[in-house]
């Protein structure tokens, strides 16, 4: 058995995350070479672990695999599914906010972002009253199922998951042979040499062409989630500055606010309040909320913290509408100094927290987040 595809292709990948253009210093790397090592043990895993002929739901994204400005409000569940052949997704549906999913005939890679056969959430499907729902799908070409779990509120409780090929159920895959661990070797290296090209060329497409510190209209997703709307836009902030930005609260069931760094991956939602969902938010009483996005404490409950960037992607997304959304619904934004985010917030006693409060924050992102966990 040979694994020297898989050992060549971390050098190859490390490689790429050396000569990453935005690199500026020490940290920028580190952080690099840790998104480096999610990448490849999620691309091991599904190598390994990933069936057409008897499929499972893997989660390649996730808090430690991150990918592809993964949402922190969102679980990721996937598998690969040949043309032709009938698939079984059933479950209980959980107290989640939103479930959606997308089927995409194909995979990302650098130059290439996968067409959508199917997307939709599950006001389509038959659910029960106990939550029991069943979709079967036939793939007219080969590609992979993502299923994303929204939490709209942290506090909401996970449903449960399952696929099977309806030819193949009950019955067992073949037993393992050498020839089969070196092609799984092989597509675990293909798998991370695309995995860290794709996400350092998609921002290009998408977000780098922008104008620095502004968002655009809201619009469907472009390259991703296309039953979700969203409004991006990339920062680059000196220490003394901040972002402000203004948005109308929303009559969408799920609103999300996110930062990514340069790698295009969350920041530590966990830890620190680096992204804010509808129920996190704290809403003006004129109807806005106001989000300020800096590296310095503003002593503010929607604070999001740059976690010491100067550069990176900001997102807003709005999921299970029922209606299209126009530039009204989107943001504003505002660049000022630290000193004048004050006199950019025209509730700013209503704004103030504690630090004893923001602690309490931080703690129950910790608890929820612990809860639904998936390592």
């Amino acid at each position: 058995m040979n694994s020297d595809p898989l050992t060549k292709a971390i050098t190859e990948a490390e490689n790429l995350v050396r000569a990453a253009p935005h690199i500026e210093n020490d940290n920028d790397l580190a952080e690099g070479l840790q998104y480096l090592a999610g990448g490849i043990a999620a691309c091991t895993h599904h190598a390994f672990y990933s069936s057409t002929d008897h499929p499972v739901l893997l989660t390649g994204t996730g808090p430690f695999t991150k990918m592809g400005l993964d949402n922190p409000d969102t679980l990721y569940f996937g598998t690969r599914m040949q043309a032709g052949f009938e698939y079984v997704v059933n479950g209980i549906r959980g107290t989640t906010t939103d479930l959606s999913f997308q089927y995409l005939a194909g995979e990302y890679t650098d130059d290439t972002v996968p067409e959508s056969e199917v997307a939709f959430d599950d006001r389509e499907l038959n659910i029960a009253t106990n939550g029991h729902f069943e979709w079967r799908f036939v793939p007219q070409r080969p590609g992979q199922l993502v299923i994303r779990e929204v939490f709209g509120d942290w506090s909401q409780r996970r449903g449960a998951l399952a696929v099977h090929r309806t030819d193949t159920v009950g019955s067992a895959p073949p037993a393992l042979t050498p020839e089969l661990i070196e092609r799984q070797f092989r597509s675990a290296a293909e798998q991370l040499v695309n995995r860290v090209k794709t996400w350092l060329q998609f921002p290009q497409w998408f977000y780098l062409n922008l104008p620095v510190n502004t968002a655009v209209a809201p619009r469907s997703t472009p390259g991703g989630l296309t039953t979700q709307y969203s409004s991006a836009g990339h920062f680059d902030l000196d220490a003394d500055q901040a972002l402000v930005i203004t948005i109308p609260t929303s009559d969408a069931p799920y609103l999300g606010f996110q930062l990514g760094n340069m790698w295009y991956t969350s920041l530590d939602y966990i830890n620190h309040q680096t992204s804010l969902n509808g129920s996190q938010m704290q809403a003006d009483p004129d109807g806005f909320v106001r989000i300020v996005v800096s590296d310095q404490n503003p002593g503010v409950t929607n604070w999001v913290e740059t976690l010491g960037h100067r550069r990176g992607y900001f997102q807003f997304r709005w999921q299970r509408l029922s209606r299209e959304l126009s530039e009204a619904d989107g943001p504003t934004v505002e660049l000022v100094s630290n000193s004048a985010v004050a006199g950019a917030l025209p509730f700013i006693d209503h704004n103030r927290i504690s630090v004893e409060k923001w602690q309490a924050r931080i703690a129950q992102r910790q608890s929820q987040i612990a809860e639904r966990m998936l390592g």
